[in-house]
């Protein structure tokens, strides 16, 4: 530093001045008179004079050399936050153990780890209320899940029952806006009593409001995985967000969701029901559809997820995460084995998957629901795959409307985030009746066939055994445009079965046989001439498929495929959108 004193200024009071201003500076001192061009005095940064205080920092911030520590000021902010991540009233933290549910901060820590949480935001929501309101009930931020970047939101049942006002909803907001500007995934981590009815001025029905959480639901739908874990009830609005998810996972006898509360429910309808039977898990994956999987607890919970994310690639705009390849838990040399020679005799289709997909790599969804269509995540040579495959152990694998419905949603999902679809068909089609048709076959059939149409990710179709009616039509067959339709030598095309089709053609012809031996002699020779003519090998032959397949050749046929066509580029008509879903 340079000083300049004035033109009379000695050199020993020149010098004075250069150790004083050293020490109070802590920089080098040049001292020159006013109108001079060479100091007269000079001084150090390290000079300290008896007496004299201690050299301070460049900055002037302290002492140089000395060690700072929190101020007072910070000191108080630090307490003010752990007061925060205490959560509401320590009767109700208390109280959560005994409900069989964590802390909500226990849970993150459950979640991400020590280390995982990379930031909170709105921690000071309603900091300065009358009413002590930790967070608003609230948590929002961003966390490293399982090796990947995700935006989370969090309910504090400690606080208000987890209800939702306006600090929260606002908070709830920036976080939906924020993942739809960073592309990372979103975890929601529900357990809310629904909108704080005392304090609904100022988010209830603004444009900014609780009513805007589900149209950024739908923004993001498709954009980015968004995967919701319900922890208790969640009710009214809560039960929404749930339900926009693409996946949804309750946690055993503590959780539940519905439109209104028992009580509610009680009051209008004078129904008496609990918050179970209303809406519980079991419920919602077996009647419902409305969840897809059931944890025991919170830690299963946890690693359903994990389970689930290593499907999935961060955004619409990625690929799936490839890992590497391991063998079926099951040799694929028995694939023939498992299906029956009685093309009318079920069997459990899982013997197949475990044959062809990689050793505990499926995750089945919603498998309680519209049970006669399988849906579920796997890896075939370690990348994932999701799989359709109709359940000849259940309903002998006809499809009714609610595993048309689930079809459909998957098959919509998997697309939406570049997941390959693998169909396995053995089904006698779309189940009739007049139940069903009040249940809407037609509508939700409608829905299954048209995702398949649309889906633009590569497609295999792999014609197990029975492939009739739309059934083939469902589950992907040549006019669907798959990048293969295989067949194993057990499969048959048609529009229905041979019994059905003798029934339909020859009924006239078979009534005027007389002798009831005769008869089924004449009915057994018409079946065995039908089932030559729908033989998939003839199909082979016409080119209606593209390959027939040994069994035991299955895995390694579609390990080629799917690899060969990873790359596909497909596109649908351009238009604004379709109007079936």
């Amino acid at each position: 530093m340079k000083v300049r004193v004035q033109q009379e200024t000695d050199e020993q009071s020149a010098s004075a001045i250069a150790e004083a201003l050293a020490r109070n500076f802590g920089e080098d001192i040049e001292v020159f008179h006013e109108h001079g061009d060479e100091p007269i005095a000079t001084a150090t940064a390290s000079v300290s004079g008896a007496g004299g205080s201690a050299p301070t920092t460049a900055s002037g911030a302290g002492p140089a050399g000395e060690e700072l520590g929190p101020t007072e000021r910070e000191e108080q902010l630090l307490e003010e936050i752990a007061d925060i991540e205490e959560g509401g009233p320590e009767r109700y933290v208390e109280r959560l153990a005994e409900q069989g549910k964590l802390f909500v901060r226990d849970r993150l820590d459950l979640w991400f780890g020590e280390d995982g949480l990379t930031f909170e935001d709105g921690r000071f929501a309603e900091f300065d209320a009358e009413e002590r309101l930790p967070a608003d009930g609230l948590l929002t931020g961003a966390a490293e899940f399982e090796g990947r970047s995700l935006h989370f939101m969090a309910n504090d049942f400690s606080v208000k029952a987890g209800s939702m006002a306006e600090k929260g909803v606002e908070k709830f907001l920036r976080m939906q806006h924020r993942a739809l500007q960073t592309g990372k995934p979103v975890l929601y981590l529900m357990d809310s009593s629904g909108g704080r009815i005392d304090q609904q001025t100022g988010f209830f029905a603004n444009r900014e409001g609780i009513g805007k959480y589900y149209y950024n639901h739908s923004m993001l739908s498709g954009r980015v995985p968004q995967i919701c874990v319900l922890y208790g009830p969640c009710i009214a609005g809560a039960a929404y967000t749930p339900v926009f998810a693409d996946f949804t996972i309750m946690v055993e006898d503590i959780s539940a969701m519905a439109i209104a509360s028992p009580r509610m429910v009680q009051m209008v309808t004078g129904e008496d029901i609990d918050m179970q039977e209303l809406g519980g898990a079991e419920m919602h994956t077996t009647e419902s559809g409305s969840a897809d999987l059931i944890a025991r607890d919170e830690q299963h919970a946890r690693a359903l997820v994990a389970q689930l994310v290593s499907y999935l690639p961060q955004n619409c705009d990625r690929d799936p995460p490839q890992t590497e390849g391991t063998a079926p838990a099951r040799p694929p040399d028995g694939i023939d084995s498992v299906v029956p020679q009685d093309p009318n005799r079920g069997y459990d289709m899982h013997r197949i998957l475990e044959r062809v997909v990689d050793a505990d790599s499926m995750l089945e969804l919603r498998p309680e629901f519209g049970s006669e269509i399988l849906t579920a995540f796997a890896r075939i040579d370690g990348r994932p795959v999701a799989i359709i495959a109709n359940q000849p152990a259940q309903r002998a694998g006809a499809i009714f409307p609610d595993a048309a419905e689930k079809a459909a949603q998957f098959i919509w999902t998997a697309d939406a985030y570049n997941v390959p679809l693998l169909y396995l068909c053995d089904t006698p089609g779309f189940m009739a009746g007049s139940q069903v048709e009040k249940d809407a076959i037609l509508e939700q059939g409608k829905k299954m066939i048209y995702a398949t149409s649309s889906a633009t990710v590569p497609k295999q179709c792999v014609v197990v055994r029975k492939a009739y009616g739309a059934g083939i039509y469902a589950m992907s067959g040549p006019a669907y445009q798959p990048e293969s339709t295989i067949a194993l030598p057990s499969g048959e095309i048609a529009i229905m079965g041979p019994e059905a089709a003798v029934n339909a053609v020859y009924a006239n012809k078979l009534a005027d046989i007389d002798d009831p031996d005769e008869r089924a002699e004449v009915e057994a020779e018409l079946r065995e001439e039908y089932r030559e003519d729908i033989d998939v090998k003839r199909m082979a032959s016409e080119v209606v498929i593209d390959e027939v397949v040994p069994p035991s050749s299955l895995r390694a046929e579609l390990e080629a495929r799917f690899e060969f066509y990873e790359d596909i580029e497909k596109e649908i008509p351009d238009k604004k959108h379709g109007t079936v879903l």
